[in-house]
């Protein structure tokens, strides 16, 4: 035999002594084929360097072997490592992850899930609940089953593994109130079509609400998750609304950008201030001081994301909802109040 150029089927087929169909089984289903005959089959199309044709096999068996994955900004340390997860447990089936990204856009989100749609994917990931309407009855129309990360749906009507943002976010706040806070200030994330951002800051407001304080307008700034503008955030809340002890962010990229500034500022975290973060990024445990945050398994929620998916597309039953633990990781960042 001699290699060619763009080999078929019907040329590993012809090589190895068997029909088109049962080179095609030893190839896509090869538990159905005997030992010997599976083995020469491969061996045939190593060979001619045979490589099996994505949209020929999917309209064959209706299966693309790929799962669609919706995120915002990969760039977010948190993202990356969810995604580089979700990717190495689908391939471990088999999968290949299509990865698309959109900048907390529900119209952009769903424009790319038009797209995702039309390559045929097995599955979707999605992140968050802020989204179009539209694009559930997308999906439902395509029957196509689609899992949500990061969050959990109240209503228990979607499927989703994440965690509980708002009591994470209490639970940290109760932190600070219990080494004697009073004064406090937040650096958030963008509110608009980010539920967890909402959550995170509802829990602070529900935790100062219990020990009847109350959150002031001016002290709370809202900023993009990347370092300049996390930096921008803190010096807004120092120049309008001084006095304030305690920080907390809506994650660890505005926290570690609050550590620059006060560094900058010569402001003593935390003797002078304390600041809590959100995600537990490698970096969290890096900085100077060492960062208080809460511990978002990110890869662990990336590996039950692709389980659960894989599982559903074998038509397995699963949970609807699959909490995970948000704990809460105290460092050097958090001190008592200043007297």
């Amino acid at each position: 035999m001699t290699r060619r150029t763009n080999p078929k089927l019907s040329d590993v087929a012809r090589g190895a002594g068997v029909s088109l169909a049962t080179a095609s089984r030893a190839l896509s289903e090869p538990e159905l084929v005997r030992g010997d005959t599976r083995e020469r089959v491969r061996e045939v199309a190593a060979m001619l360097g045979y490589v099996p044709h994505g949209a020929a096999r999917a309209l064959a068996t209706r299966e693309s072997r790929t799962v669609g994955a919706l995120f915002p900004p990969v760039d977010n340390p948190i993202f990356a490592a969810a995604t580089q997860a979700l990717a190495h447990e689908l391939a471990m089936s088999g999968y290949t992850l299509l990865l698309a990204t959109h900048e907390y856009d529900p119209a952009a989100e769903l424009q790319v899930t038009r797209t995702l749609l039309e390559r045929g994917v097995d599955g979707l990931v999605l992140v968050g609940l802020d989204r179009d309407p539209e694009l559930y009855r997308l999906l439902a129309q395509a029957g196509v089953p689609y899992e949500l990360m990061w969050s959990l749906d109240p209503s228990g009507f979607h499927y989703c593994v994440g965690v509980a943002h708002r009591i994470a976010s209490v639970r940290a706040t109760q932190h600070l109130l219990d080494l004697g806070h009073r004064e406090f200030a937040v650096s958030a994330g963008r509110t608009a079509h980010n539920d967890r951002t909402r959550e995170r800051l509802a829990g602070v407001r529900e935790a100062l609400a219990a020990r009847a304080i109350e959150l002031r307008p001016d002290r709370v700034a809202q900023a993009e998750f990347v370092l300049p503008q996390a930096r921008e955030a803190c010096r807004e809340l120092l120049a309008r609304s001084p006095g304030f002890t305690a920080l907390v962010c809506g994650n660890d990229v505005l926290a570690i950008g609050a550590l620059a500034e006060c560094a900058s500022r010569g402001i003593r975290v935390p003797e002078d201030l304390s600041i809590v973060g959100f995600d537990d990024i490698d970096m969290a445990s890096g900085v100077t001081p060492a960062l208080t945050t809460v511990r978002v398994p990110a890869a662990e929620m990336g590996r039950r994301a692709a389980a659960r998916m894989l599982a559903r597309l074998a038509g397995r039953d699963v949970e609807r909802t699959e909490e995970l633990p948000a704990e809460l990781i105290v460092r050097a960042s958090t001190g008592p109040a200043p007297r």
